[in-house]
């Protein structure tokens, strides 16, 4: 039986092993996206596949991580066929996952004959086939043609790579180089994360790491419950709206949410949501259930550990063929756009219950776009951009200025890794003056950032929200700006649709983004002086 330090220890340890994964995968990687946006994700599962411990990055990654690992362990991949040398890879949205750029990479860890835990890895790859470049079309109508599905299947087994795996994956994506090589990073990551465990195994043994792994979750879940309980009794309501899903464009999309606290847990019915859609702008069922359990455990009035423990107190229920619940052979590549605002509409539901916990509405939306340069020998270069805004107003303080929130935690690729890389050149990129809303507490400001073609021709692809509906204030607070995309050739500006494929640009063209603010908090009219003037002085606003 071990004891609560040894328990403490043991919880600290696996944390410390997903980090140590965390950093394998930055170190190595070899695409942007992984390497400099950080677009990835490292955790550790105990024996059934439940999350146990996880690294500081991807909220979206990581609350649905488990989901995909129980998924392939109850109905693709026999457990007892998984030795300890596999490693099974899939993307598939359909068999547990999220989007197709998402290739998760799972390994068992066996100790004494017996598997301890898993060990998991989730990357965003740069490109994994289909319409556009990055994978990232705006205009699919069908899952079949957003990249390359790749079924639950064993890339490495009893140690040696599947080479028709790896053939198959090469023959069908744009940057194969890149792609293989975060492939490679991936399985360095799990090959670290698995020998910190065996390592903590040699010191408490099988049978002390499975009773480990369970008080962590139970722990984690009496705290949850705790922290609910502590929340008012009662059902709150709340909607906000995506523009549209690219395709029917004067369709607005409805995410609802009617949340219920009662004692110590809390349903969240989301059949108010409107019906899948024709375009890539869906979700499956793990994506949403990640954003539900995140805005759940960020209302809470206490910090815990953060694993599957804390989503037992919750209960999602989300009837199949809703856009937060899409139903095979739907696309969903923009499924970020679904839970960013799922997220937003659960925080003004929460508002309603804890209202000095919760702040206005962030921008919401992840500014995905990708650029697709051809030189002069037909060479091409591929860059895909994820731009972000401010964060809401909170009760107590300023929304905060070009941070990225929410449902993704990624960095920005540095100018000058863009323009080593690729015919680009940034022009332009700074804070948005005026597109934070106005409140007691202003929200924070989005950003300006545009991009230059230097190469002969280029493809540009954006798949964006946020340009119609604006992010609320609450408590009297005022809205945040909407986003403007714009194209300048010759002298001459443009709009440019958020939502558009392969759109042909030419040496020379500019390409300007202008992302969403975040929501104001309380009566503008209750502003002090002092901070008005420091919002003049720093160009926060006009005037």
């Amino acid at each position: 039986m071990l004891g609560p330090i040894e328990i403490e220890v043991i919880r600290n340890a696996l944390t410390a092993a997903a980090a140590e994964m965390d950093v394998t995968v930055w170190r190595t990687s070899r695409s942007t996206i992984v390497r400099e946006l950080l677009d990835y994700s490292t955790a550790v599962f105990d024996a059934e596949g439940n999350n146990l411990a996880q690294s500081a990055r991807i909220p979206s990654h990581l609350n649905s991580m488990s989901h995909f690992l129980r998924e392939l362990l109850d109905r693709y991949v026999d457990p007892a066929t998984w030795g300890p040398e596999d490693v099974v890879i899939s993307n598939d949205p359909y068999c547990g996952g999220q989007h197709l750029p998402d290739i998760c990479a799972f390994k068992p860890v066996f100790h004494e004959g017996r598997r301890i835990a898993f060990v998991g890895t989730l990357c965003h790859h740069i490109d994994v086939g289909g319409l556009v470049a990055g994978s990232y079309a705006a205009k699919a109508i069908e899952i079949f043609q957003e990249g390359l599905r790749i079924p639950p299947l064993k890339l490495i087994e009893n140690g040696v790579r599947n080479e028709g795996v790896w053939a198959m994956i090469r023959q069908n994506i744009r940057k194969p180089d890149l792609l293989l090589g975060d492939l490679q990073s991936q399985i360095a990551s799990l090959e670290v994360g698995a020998a910190a465990l065996r390592r903590l195994a040699t010191r408490y043994g099988a049978a002390g790491m499975i009773e480990a792994g369970r008080r962590i979750l139970d722990m984690s879940e009496q705290a949850m419950r705790a922290a609910i309980g502590r929340m008012p009794d009662g059902t709150y309501e709340f909607t906000d709206w995506l523009d549209d899903d690219g395709i029917d464009l004067d369709k607005p999309i409805r995410l609802h949410v009617s949340l219920t606290i009662r004692g110590d847990s809390i349903s969240v019915d989301l059949s108010g949501c409107s019906p899948q859609v024709q375009g890539p702008t869906n979700a499956t069922l793990a994506s949403s259930n990640a954003a539900v359990m995140f805005a759940v455990m960020c209302a809470c009035d206490e910090p815990f550990a953060a694993n599957a423990g804390c989503y037992r107190p919750v209960t999602t229920i989300a009837p199949e063929g809703l856009v937060v619940n899409a139903r095979h052979p739907a696309p969903v590549v923009h499924r970020i756009a679904v839970t960013h605002r799922l997220l937003n509409a659960m925080f003004g539901a929460l508002h309603q219950a804890v209202p000095d916990r919760i702040p206005a509405a962030y921008y919401g939306n992840s500014y995905v776009c990708t650029f697709q340069t051809v030189g002069e020998d037909q060479k091409r270069e591929v860059l895909v951009e994820i731009e972000i805004g401010g964060t809401g107003a909170h009760p107590s303080k300023d929304g905060v200025n070009a941070l990225s929130a929410g449902m993704h935690n990624n960095s920005n690729i540095p100018i000058e890794m863009i323009e080593a890389q690729a015919p680009l050149t940034i022009t332009r990129y700074g804070l948005l003056p005026g597109s934070g809303g106005a409140g007691e507490r202003r929200g924070g400001l989005g950003l300006l950032r545009e991009w230059r073609v230097d190469s002969p021709r280029c493809f540009f692809t954006a798949n964006m929200d946020r340009f119609v509906h604006a992010p609320y204030g609450l408590a009297g607070g005022g809205p945040a700006s909407v986003g403007r995309l714009v194209l300048a050739r010759d002298g001459a500006e443009s709009p440019l649709p958020p939502k558009s494929d392969n759109v042909p640009l030419q040496q020379g063209d500019r390409v300007r983004l202008e992302t969403s603010g975040g929501g104001g908090f309380g009566d503008t009219a209750k502003r002090d002086a002092a901070a008005r003037a420091r919002d003049r002085a720093l160009g926060y606003v006009a005037g």
